[in-house]
């Protein structure tokens, strides 16, 4: 029995500044399309007089610091880098745009410019800093900046990146062909062994070679 053959096509294009990512569907012929909607000046203190230095001994208190003071002033071990500072999950990890829209700004607060506008609903998005509320976040392309958090999710997605990437029903390629997707399509992350994950793109399912995704890291597993 032949396998049905979907042809998933999209379109994704970022603009500096306050531009948008375009997703448009370009229709292959003879073949069923599923349509992806998208989308400071510091001055110099004065000087303070200098206190004369006193006569008379130090009291008690500041004679001698304690044992425990000595321990309390000891600086603490260095931050793990591979964690993040705010949530202490691992730096760099993939998440999800929440909505239709995202700002991503210069710095991390609404003060900073916006220097892009992620306009694809669940598109994968990796975090590689954390600071407060804030997450700096980056693209495929490496593009990006500081987004709230609350426009985040942790609901998986990968980006397709080869030419005409085949889905097929298991995860070897001697398996037969589910569907076919064209570079930028958007689909969510079911499962992954430490090779393939397997994608649901609009109801459509099946297994992919991780070489051929961005948003998921090689050998990790997701269950």
């Amino acid at each position: 029995m032949m396998a049905k053959s979907v042809v998933l096509a999209a379109s994704l294009a970022l603009v500096l500044g306050f531009g948008h990512f375009d997703m448009a569907m370009a229709q292959a012929s003879g073949t069923a399309v599923i349509t992806l909607e998208p989308g400071t000046t510091s001055k110099r203190p004065k000087a303070r007089p200098t206190a004369a230095r006193p006569t008379t001994a130090p009291n008690a208190t500041a004679a001698a610091a304690s044992p425990a003071t000595t321990a309390t002033a000891k600086a603490k071990p260095p931050r793990d880098p591979s964690k993040g500072a705010v949530t202490n999950l691992p730096i760099p990890r993939f998440v999800s745009l929440k909505g239709s829209e995202g700002n991503a700004r210069r710095g991390p607060s609404l003060t900073h410019r916006i220097d892009w506008v992620f306009t694809t609903p669940g598109m994968p998005l990796k975090v590689t800093a954390e600071h407060e509320n804030w997450r700096r976040v980056e693209d495929a392309d490496g593009m990006g900046g500081w987004v709230h958090y609350a426009l985040l999710s942790g609901v998986r997605s990968v980006l397709v990146t080869g030419d005409l990437a085949e889905f097929r029903d298991k995860p070897t390629r001697a398996a037969g062909v589910a569907y076919q997707a064209e570079r930028g399509v958007v689909g969510r992350l079911m499962e992954c062994d430490p090779d393939w994950c397997r994608i649901n793109v609009q109801g459509e399912k099946g297994w992919i070679e991780k070489i051929a995704l961005w948003g998921a890291i090689a050998g990790e597993v997701v269950e």
